[in-house]
């Protein structure tokens, strides 16, 4: 639903996961093999990679300053399953958290994660408001206060509504 361009580093990974599920069709990508080979995932794992983008959603709504669409499972607890380790360089001594086994998607995105807190991006990432969407994207705005996955979709949508609402 954007036309932004990916997140950032292995942000992309967390915003490419979130985008899996279209909630205004429904359509799920992780239901289709292409879909799942993107992550790497199994039929058997897609339940939890499913598990883990919600996670993910709500807390990306959270950096935009909004509820949880639902309940789910804190990220945090998901994210202290993952097993890290961290890599020295042997030539300039820069550090990395990196997944223990890059196999599992948790790691995967537990390294993104850190990867970002690191770099300062990680609330950067947000989740659009509109209830029919919650696509994430990178907020780019110099302020870091985008509201909307696209100004030209849900950003003119919502805009439309409040002015239909002030004009009844």
């Amino acid at each position: 639903m954007s036309e932004r361009s990916a997140a950032p580093g292995g942000l992309a990974l967390v915003e490419a996961l979130v985008n899996t599920l279209d909630i205004e069709s429904g359509r799920d990508s992780l239901d289709t093999p292409e879909g799942r080979a993107r992550f790497a995932l199994t039929e058997d794992e897609a339940p939890a990679a499913r598990t883990l983008r919600e996670s993910l959603r709500a807390t990306l709504l959270a950096h935009a300053g909004h509820p949880p669409h639902r309940p789910v499972t804190p990220l945090g607890e998901l994210l202290a399953r993952a097993p890290l380790r961290i890599a020295v360089d042997e030539h300039d001594g820069s550090a990395t958290l990196t997944p223990a086994d890059s196999g599992p998607l948790l790691s995967r995105v537990a390294a993104a994660v850190a990867e970002a807190l690191v770099a300062g991006t990680w609330t950067r990432l947000k989740a659009c408001e509109a209830d029919t969407c919650h696509w994430a994207y990178y907020d780019r705005s110099p302020a870091g206060r985008g509201r909307w996955c696209s100004m030209q979709v849900c950003g003119a949508r919502a805009k439309m509504r409040r002015y239909r609402a002030k004009e009844a």
